[in-house]
């Protein structure tokens, strides 16, 4: 199957015996949104042997402006984004072992799930796991490619575990911010094809054993055209770094609650001290009804009521599901 690479194959930093280590590489994506699905299509194409796909959700029309593996007849038979992302992607590379998985990533399960991988590439939109994923690349020492992309910047950047500063020596104080994502600011689709495409390059960089690999924060606003880099420090004082794996440990992992009899989960998020109701209704009616006052913030969306309090719990009524609760949680008020 070497014609299939052959354009890859005459780049020098690759050749045919980067090809072969390609082919005996293993690479996780999780997260097979617009950032997973770029990436798992241009790793699959490049001739990675084993790609895994873990993702928790499934596919709405609105994914389909940015999610690059998936069409209208993938909603129509409520497919799974993992699932698809596996059929799309065999008929593209029948050669590569292709696995979508269906769950939702946590502390239980990470450890296994990232066995044996070469690399790990985020195609997330929370911190939260983020965090977890840091915490297991270190411990294992998996190599690992962190990006986000909102509206229309994007942010990457590699971490060789103990060697580059991990991902909570610039993000400690990150851990009780409250981000906004895709859901609330919006994104427009060359941001997270652009961010996608970078840690692709730096996956196969680490899996071909180059040298030149990034070790900078590389950030770009596509609207205005700008790029920059910057020299991350590692932090003395970092728990990671010193083997501290809080949220491998589920320290800080959000909980869902079923209620009894009421048909709803609560969700307590540890990271969470305080909201501002003042500074998180503008996010959250740009997709949905908000009414609040000083004590509680009542939000709907689609077929989804949440009911929110100051000190960062939620009520997601119409489920007894934890990760759905979660992933609402997550995916409008932040983690």
């Amino acid at each position: 199957m070497i014609d299939r690479y052959s354009r890859q194959t005459l780049f020098p930093s690759i050749g045919e015996e980067g090809q072969r280590r390609l082919g005996n590489s293993y690479a996780v994506i999780i997260g097979s949104g617009a950032l997973g699905t770029v990436i798992a299509s241009s790793l699959v194409r490049a001739g990675v042997g084993k790609v895994r796909i873990i993702d928790r959700d499934f596919i709405e029309y609105h994914n389909l402006q940015r999610q690059v593996l998936f069409d209208e007849d993938d909603i129509r038979n409520n497919l799974p984004k993992a699932i698809a992302a596996e059929r799309h992607l065999k008929r593209v590379n029948s050669s590569v072992d292709i696995e979508g998985i269906v769950t939702d990533l946590n502390s239980t399960n990470v450890e296994r799930l990232v066995t044996g991988a070469d690399v790990i590439l985020d195609g997330l939109d929370n911190f939260e796991t983020r965090f977890l994923i840091n915490d297991v690349s270190l411990k294992h020492n998996i190599p690992w490619v962190y990006g986000g992309a909102i509206s229309s910047f994007g942010m990457t950047m590699t971490i060789i575990p103990h060697e580059t500063p991990c991902f909570r020596c610039f993000s400690l104080n990150s851990a009780r911010a409250m981000p906004q994502t895709c859901d609330t600011a919006g994104v427009i689709s060359p941001a997270p094809f652009i961010i996608g495409s970078l840690q692709t390059v730096e996956a196969i960089k680490i899996l071909v054993g180059a040298e030149e690999i990034n070790r900078d924060l590389i950030i770009i606003d596509v609207w205005k055209g700008t790029f920059d880099r910057l020299r991350i420090k590692s932090y003395q004082g970092c728990p990671a770094c010193q083997g501290n794996y809080e949220f491998l440990q589920g320290k800080f992992e959000m909980k869902a609650t079923s209620l009894c009899g009421q048909n709803a989960m609560q969700v307590l998020n540890p990271k969470v001290e305080r909201l501002s109701f003042e500074a998180l209704a503008p996010r959250l009616e740009a997709v949905g009804e908000v009414s609040y006052n000083e004590f509680m913030l009542n939000f709907a969306v689609d077929s989804q009521e949440m009911v929110v309090f100051p000190d960062g719990r939620a009520i997601v009524k119409n489920t007894t599901d934890e990760s759905l609760a979660r992933g609402l949680y997550a995916k409008y008020i932040g983690a």
